[in-house]
């Protein structure tokens, strides 16, 4: 029917315009020209109208909502690209007709329509990809997965395909022989190189479990560490502590060796670990007057009556000489200092108690006996682990006097005031 109307009133204007005195040439242009006036604006007509049914029929059949799949697939321009579909088909479909007089542009229009078929195809899976990982990644079971990785791989291999057909389109050779495609490979082996190399990495990283969105990373070749919040082809994003960005390419991470954190936020506990440094002329032998002295600290009272129970008794079994603290078995401030340590921890609130708890002598340096504690911290969280670390440590500064034990540290100011 619509051929038959753009036939007789094509003919009837054209005769009009030749009857009034044009050339028949001119009159030729100028109907074709009002005719493809019209008839686009009939066509963006209707592909304005089809739009607008598809975006009503998403929301009559849509989830309540906003994380609902349709809501994503109606802000990624599905509607616009699907309601391009049917004008361009009738365009495609007419054109032939509209422009029988002129041939070789008419061939040129067809080879234009078949090239926008093409991308309006691409377009049609980029919105689509796009909405499913937009719909997905709301999801906590691939929220923290690669999934812009995954999109960019399929609007590659969509983008390729779709080269193809445009080649074949314009030069009307077939690109699916082996030469071609061997051919077309080497090339796509040169340029995507990266492209793949990243590919591969993240498949390797989704199936080892070795990196996901959110997790803290230190990686210090390229200086990263904070959270990774973005996973793609090419690279990882990791957004630093103190507010910078560190893209690091996303091979590096199955190439080169980085320190990835998770471990420490799944088991339920931050690792304390630091030492302070005791002044070796300070160790000495107990003598009854500082056993006595220490006993009125209360962790370790019991542990001082008992263990000098021991040892008294280990002495007098072997007859030792106790004039001298050196002989037999006699317990030093440190060696208490330390215990004391050890049960301070396991009576702090914040001490994960069910997690391994150590306090440990280092081998001696110039700075004195490093006198280490290693334990965990209930709260992750950073501000509030480095509070739990200070306290620790305040309170070991603190106590060291106590036992008649000196905090090391190298002299100044008043300190090298002689004449004090």
């Amino acid at each position: 029917m619509i051929k038959n109307i753009i036939e007789k009133y094509g003919e009837s204007f054209q005769t009009l315009l030749t009857e009034s005195g044009m050339s028949s040439n001119m009159a030729a242009i100028f109907n074709i020209f009002i005719i493809v006036l019209l008839f686009f604006g009939i066509m963006y007509f209707i592909d304005q109208l089809i739009k607008e049914i598809i975006i009503k029929s998403f929301k009559a059949f849509r989830k309540k909502g906003k994380n609902a799949l349709d809501h994503y697939l109606i802000s990624s321009d599905l509607p616009k690209y699907l309601a391009h579909a049917i004008p361009l088909y009738i365009i495609w479909s007419f054109t032939p007709e509209i422009l029988k007089q002129f041939p070789l542009l008419s061939k040129f229009t067809l080879k234009f329509i078949d090239i926008y078929i093409i991308f309006l195809g691409v377009s049609i899976v980029k919105s689509i990809l796009r909405s499913v990982k937009k719909y997905l990644s709301r999801k906590p079971k691939f929220k923290d997965k690669p999934l812009e990785s995954y999109l960019q791989i399929l609007m590659i291999f969509s983008w390729g395909v779709g080269i193809f057909l445009i080649i074949n389109s314009i030069t009307g050779y077939s690109t699916i022989s082996v030469t071609t495609l061997s051919a077309a490979s080497a090339v796509l082996l040169l340029i995507f190189k990266d492209t793949i190399l990243g590919f591969v990495a993240s498949i390797q990283v989704t199936v080892n479990d070795m990196v996901r969105i959110g997790d803290w990373i230190t990686f210090s070749q390229y200086g990263a560490d904070g959270n990774v919040i973005e996973i793609t082809l090419a690279t990882v994003r990791v957004q630093n502590w103190d507010y910078t960005y560190t893209t690091i390419p996303t091979y590096s991470l199955i190439s080169d060796s980085f320190q990835n954190w998770r471990g420490m936020e799944e088991s339920g506990g931050r690792r304390i670990k630091r030492a302070v440094y005791i002044k070796q002329t300070s160790v000495k032998f107990l003598t009854k007057q500082l056993i006595e002295k220490f006993k009125k600290i209360n962790l370790v009272t019991d542990y001082l009556k008992n263990h000098q129970k021991t040892n008294d008794q280990f002495n007098k079994s072997n007859k030792i000489d106790e004039t001298l603290l050196i002989n037999g078995q006699n317990q030093t401030n440190l060696g208490v200092f330390r215990f004391y340590l050890e049960s301070y921890l396991k009576n702090a609130p914040s001490v994960h108690a069910d997690m391994f708890q150590m306090v440990r002598h280092l081998a001696p340096t110039e700075k004195g006996i490093p006198l280490e504690v290693y334990c965990f911290s209930k709260d992750q969280e950073w501000l509030n682990y480095e509070h739990i670390q200070a306290d620790i440590f305040d309170h070991v500064l603190a106590s060291a006097a106590y036992f008649d034990l000196e905090i090391f540290e190298f002299p100044t100011g008043n300190d090298l005031n002689f004449n004090n």
